[in-house]
């Protein structure tokens, strides 16, 4: 089974901008030496916290840095864009880094209403995000002399296509369209058993795929100790708890006792939105991840780890590369 990773560049508390973009850089080139298939960034937008809102930018750099793995939008929020300029960035990427180029493609804005003006989205865009995915999709393919408008660079490149999901929309447009699909369960896990179902069902064969093809996201942190791993974890529910209540910020730093910063009324919505998850020592991860993809029986796992200190964060990336690396081994056995 193939793992990847997942990055959205976090900015933590007393860090800059700047550092987020080296550390991101420098986890980019270690997951490469730990066996990760795939390194995707994600787009947000007006979030002090998040330093991967110039994606396709960001995937040069990381693919500059690298060799071997592929790497790619996790993704692209394609209501915030023409699918012709899309279609050029990331052919662009593709000729630069040829067959390394994954493009994931998201319905939602990626920010909040001031963003969406900001960026001039119309909303109904999002009901038409099947036929744009589709549009990209010809934009990037074989060459038609006829067509008004072509992608240079980018038709021909045949970069690959992800449909993006936290709902059942995306499970079913991945189906419709034959591509291959990959769910937010990190962060919004309560449709995953029933998108990767109606995904599973409905596929429908295309040129770019032959058959379903799922990825779930799982949170990550690992430590030598539980108590560490879990107390690392703090920081993405704090994180989570400011960007549920609107205030969202710096990824904060981990406290010994959540309470003291988060109340206690907010756990169960905390627990329920990042259920999908590991957390411990590393034999504790190995179990947790081996659980998780018993039950859901994805074809990859993508993993990310919003953690503050870029040491531990490494050291939580490279103990579940080791885990991934056995339970790979024990499923093709």
């Amino acid at each position: 089974m193939r793992y990847s990773l997942l990055d959205l560049a976090p900015v933590p508390e007393g860090l800059t901008t700047a550092d987020a973009l080296r550390n991101t850089g420098d986890l980019a080139v270690h997951a490469e030496a730990w066996g990760y298939h795939r390194y995707w960034l994600a787009e947000h937008h007006n979030m002090a916290g998040i330093a991967s809102s110039a994606t396709a930018v960001m995937i040069g750099h990381v693919a500059g840095l690298t060799k071997r793995m592929r790497v790619g939008a996790g993704g692209i929020m394609l209501p915030n864009h023409a699918p012709l300029a899309v279609a050029e960035a990331f052919g662009t990427l593709a000729t630069l880094y040829p067959d390394r180029i994954d493009l994931g493609l998201g319905r939602a804005p990626g920010g909040d209403q001031a963003v969406m003006q900001a960026l001039g989205v119309q909303m109904a865009r999002a009901e038409r995000f099947h036929e744009e995915v589709a549009e990209l999709r010809d934009l990037l393919g074989p060459p038609q002399v006829r067509r008004a408008v072509r992608a240079y660079p980018g038709e021909g490149t045949q970069v690959p296509l992800w449909v993006l999901g936290s709902s059942l929309h995306g499970a079913q447009v991945a189906a419709m369209l034959g591509l291959p699909y990959a769910f937010a369960s990190h962060f919004a896990p309560a449709a995953l058993g029933q998108a990767l179902a109606i995904y599973r069902d409905r596929f429908q064969p295309s040129d770019a795929l032959s058959r379903p093809y799922a990825v779930m996201a799982i949170n990550v942190f690992a430590a030598p100790t539980e108590a560490e791993a879990k107390r690392l974890r703090t920081s993405m529910q704090q994180a989570f708890y400011k960007l549920r209540r609107g205030t969202p910020g710096k990824l904060p730093a981990p406290v010994d006792d959540l309470r003291d910063v988060v109340p206690e009324a907010a756990f169960p919505a905390l627990d329920e939105a990042l259920r999908i998850s590991a957390v411990g020592d590393p034999a504790q991860v190995e179990a947790q991840l081996r659980d998780l993809i018993d039950t859901y029986r994805p074809d990859e796992v993508i993993l990310t780890a919003q953690i503050h200190d870029h040491a531990a964060r490494l050291r939580s990336v490279e103990i579940a590369a080791d885990a991934m690396a056995r339970i790979s081994r024990s499923l093709a056995a």
